[in-house]
């Protein structure tokens, strides 16, 4: 009998005392509005950006190697380099960003992944977009609410990294990256098994 992977819900723990807190993109960027559109970031497709996108804090505070700027992930380059360890560069993409008074490399993740796997009986609730909703941005089905997350593993094959259709709110890992993120002492995360 295999073990049955576990995943979990990898988030910013906005609790950290004296943290940073990530905006974007910088007030004084022309253009970039449509750029740091950010549900591109939320797509699980390759994103070819030529500009580069700068960062601001507000308020600053202790940087953080995983947080989130307007629910896009933010890494420093630590956690680009565990992620290649891990053998993980088909399930994330990272692009480059310029953090203000930072002068390390930082990154966004990009999950390449956006796979159909959300368990709504076993959520807690589940509300989904109806046609009558009349919002053509979003596809029949997608999820409008969802409580208590649960997805089921046997939907994901060897997915260690990836957003769940309907749901791209959300950035899932497998406990195997959870475990090496925690062994690699990265700051600022935050899990809940779904």
């Amino acid at each position: 009998m295999t073990k049955q992977v576990k995943y979990y819900d990898l988030y910013d723990d906005v609790y950290i005392p004296g943290r940073w807190h990530l905006r974007m993109p910088l007030d004084d960027e022309e253009g970039l509005e449509e750029l740091f559109d950010v549900g591109r970031f939320k797509e699980g497709r390759l994103l070819d950006i030529q500009k580069p996108i700068r960062i601001s804090m507000n308020p600053a505070g202790i940087p953080l190697e995983f947080s989130h700027a307007l629910g896009v992930p933010i890494v420093h380059r630590r956690v680009v380099s565990l992620f290649e360890r891990l053998g993980l560069q088909e399930e994330v993409q990272f692009i480059p960003v310029e953090v203000e008074g930072q002068t390390e490399p930082w990154f966004i993740l990009n999950a390449l992944q956006v796979i159909r796997c959300i368990d709504d009986a076993r959520c807690e609730e589940v509300l989904h977009w109806l046609p009558e909703d009349n919002r053509p941005d979003k596809e029949a089905g997608e999820y409008r609410n969802v409580s208590g997350l649960k997805i089921d593993p046997e939907k994901l094959g060897e997915a260690h990294v990836f957003r769940p259709w309907g749901w791209k709110v959300i950035l899932i890992v497998s406990e195997h990256v959870k475990l090496a993120l925690e062994e690699e002492g990265i700051t600022g995360t935050k899990f809940i098994e779904v």
